[in-house]
C-alpha cells in the first residue's frame, strides 16, 4: 500500500481561503444561484436574498477573491459569474481527504484483524 498523499503548505494555503468562502450559508446560496441560473447582475442576485445589497457585494467580493466567481462590467452594472475550475479544485481536495480516510480505516481494520 502506497503512503497516504499529504498535502503541501501551499496546497493548503490556497485551499484554506476556497473553504471558508464555501462556508457561509449566503455565499453557497449566491453560488447556488449562479449554477442554477448563469450570470446575473447584483441587482437579481440581491432580489431574493434576505440581506441588504452591501451584504450581498460584501459576500461576491469574498467569494470573488476565493476564485469561486468573476465579475465584469457591462454599462453600470457588474455581472457575476460562476468560476467551475475553482469548484472542481475543491472536489479535488475533498476527494484526496476521502481517500485519506479510506486508507486510515483500511489500515485500521488490517491492525484490528
Amino acid at each position: 500500500m502506497s503512503p497516504p498523499k499529504v498535502f503541501a503548505l501551499p496546497q493548503i494555503r490556497d485551499a484554506a481561503p476556497l473553504f471558508a468562502a464555501l462556508g457561509d450559508e449566503t455565499r453557497m446560496r449566491l453560488l447556488a444561484r449562479l449554477s442554477a441560473s448563469g450570470p446575473e447582475s447584483i441587482t437579481r442576485l440581491g432580489a431574493e436574498a434576505d440581506v441588504s445589497r452591501q451584504a450581498i457585494t460584501k459576500h461576491l467580493t469574498v467569494l470573488a477573491n476565493a476564485g469561486l466567481i468573476r465579475g465584469e462590467r457591462r454599462g453600470r452594472e457588474r455581472i457575476w459569474r460562476l468560476e467551475t475550475k475553482r469548484l472542481a479544485e475543491a472536489l479535488g481536495y475533498l476527494e484526496t481527504i476521502s481517500r485519506q480516510w479510506d486508507d486510515a480505516l483500511g489500515r485500521l481494520k488490517k491492525f484490528v484483524e
